[in-house]
């Protein structure tokens, strides 16, 4: 008797789901403590204390229900055998359009097509509500519903053009790999991320933001001077209109070797009271580049992929693994598809474990701030970036370790604290 994959999958879906809604109702509890936590009493002003609480609490909400669903819809999907239904009747629709429904390449686009079909009516009413009742209702959302659909219908025509070539040529790859796919498979993904990482901000992100060089004056100084004096290579310094969209703030950097760029949100340079806390910022994120954080991350991430490639040429031949989810065929992208979905458990083992790296990364790059200078600076941008950004004050210490990849605000501040108290 063959194994029951499909139905141990669904079993370990429910069981997960389970988990974290009993992590999510933990931080749901914690939202609704009527106090702020005592580092923060004095830091946070009990109005922002208030915001926050009903902005977190909404989120909690709408999460309660989102997830529901998702669960639900993806159980049934799986368990009645909606992938392999919906499979062969995207080759009846080739053979509808007089195209060859054998040719595996242009089966799985008419797939994909459908499934983004799918995606987007199962998604939209979420994101609708997301975006235009809790982000407007807390002051968050400046998009209009004419640039939401244009926003969404350009992220349809990149898929499109994208999309297809990315996809044929992985159903070559596995095809014509042989026993050395897992090293082809990885390859083509390592050198995709590459060109994605170049493109991405070139010629990708313009066409959602705009992207302007930060003016001259004291604040473009003190960033350049800092960079300069850490040695990074600071080719470009920009300011994005995130405010068209969100009110929400953030700042980031990117580029290879010598060509190193950064973006300041218009909205961080409107919501800190100084100069002194943009940099601040700034330090803490090239505090990640000094101690190769970001190398560390991205060797991790190719660790990972090269593993679940391995992974998957162990199963991909499988027959039993296939028939257990309805398939009497063995299509590369159901193959991908099945397998990830057989290493949830893992997945989320390592996701875990990733998060936990992650806020060791966080404690560092503060830590690096410090060392700086910038302590007393780094504590008034975070103390204002979570009363601006309305960012959960009180979190269950559970549901915190793990979901966030950064430490909670309580944590970030105790830690400065503790090496103020080691230098004293």
């Amino acid at each position: 008797m063959a194994f029951p994959y499909m139905e141990a999958v669904i079993g370990f879906m429910i069981l997960m789901y389970i988990f974290e809604t009993y992590l999510d109702i933990r931080q749901h509890s914690a939202l609704k403590l009527p106090t702020l936590p005592k580092t923060l009493e004095g830091v946070i002003s009990q109005e922002k204390f208030e915001k926050s609480r009903a902005y977190s609490l909404d989120k909690s909400h709408f999460s309660f229900v989102h997830d529901f669903v998702t669960i639900v819809l993806d159980s049934v999907i799986l368990y009645f055998g909606i992938l392999p239904w919906f499979w062969k009747k995207s080759g009846s629709f080739l053979v509808l359009a007089g195209l060859n429904a054998e040719n595996e390449i242009l089966h799985t686009l008419a797939f994909l097509a459908g499934f983004m079909i799918w995606s987007q009516i199962t998604d939209l009413p979420f994101s609708l509500y997301s975006t235009f009742v809790i982000e407007a209702r807390h002051g968050f959302n400046k998009q209009t519903i004419w640039l939401f659909f244009r926003d969404l219908a350009k992220g349809i025509c990149l898929t499109i053009v994208l999309g297809p070539p990315i996809v044929s040529a992985i159903i070559l790859i596995v095809q014509k790999g042989g026993p050395y796919l897992a090293i082809y498979l990885w390859g083509f993904m390592f050198v995709l991320s590459l060109v994605m990482m170049t493109l991405y901000p070139i010629l990708i992100a313009p066409l959602f933001n705009k992207f302007t060089p930060l003016p001259g004056g004291e604040l473009r100084e003190k960033i350049e001077a800092l960079a300069s004096s850490l040695k990074f290579p600071l080719k470009k310094l920009f300011v994005v209109d995130g405010s068209t969209r969100s009110s929400h703030s953030n700042a980031y950097m990117y580029g290879f070797f010598k060509n190193k760029r950064i973006v300041l949100y218009d909205t961080l340079i409107q919501q800190c009271k100084s100069h002194e806390e943009i940099v601040a910022v700034i330090a803490h994120e090239l505090g990640h580049w000094k101690l190769n954080h970001t190398m560390y991350s991205f060797i991790a991430v190719q660790i990972l992929t090269f593993l679940q490639f391995g992974g998957y040429t162990l199963v991909r031949n499988s027959t039993d693994l296939f028939r257990s989810f309805g398939f009497d065929t063995q299509p590369v992208l159901i193959g991908l598809i099945i397998f990830q979905h057989t290493v949830i458990p893992l997945q989320h083992l390592v996701s875990f474990g990733l998060n936990l790296v992650s806020r060791s990364f966080e404690f560092e790059a503060d830590a690096f701030a410090k060392k700086l200078n910038y302590t007393t600076s780094l504590r008034a941008a975070l103390v204002k970036l979570q009363e601006e950004n309305l960012s959960a004050m009180n979190t269950d210490p559970w549901y915190s370790a793990y979901h966030y990849s950064h430490p909670p605000l309580v944590e970030r501040l105790a830690a400065l604290d503790e090496l103020e108290k080691k230098t004293e």
